[in-house]
């Protein structure tokens, strides 16, 4: 039987480079985390539309 962990959001929002680009990986409120994988030009224009939105 495989052993259940419990899904939690804690810890800290984490970036890491890879072959394939960058993920992302958010936690989120209820438990668990949101992953993103993108390459470069993506996380470009995501921080163009973060950076609008804080303004």
């Amino acid at each position: 039987m495989t052993a259940m962990k419990p899904r939690t959001g804690d810890g800290p929002l984490d970036i890491e480079r890879d072959a394939h680009g960058l993920t992302v990986r958010i936690p989120v409120d209820g438990g668990g985390r949101l992953v993103l994988e993108m390459n470069d030009e993506e996380a470009a224009a995501l921080r163009d539309a973060l950076a609008d939105a804080v303004k």
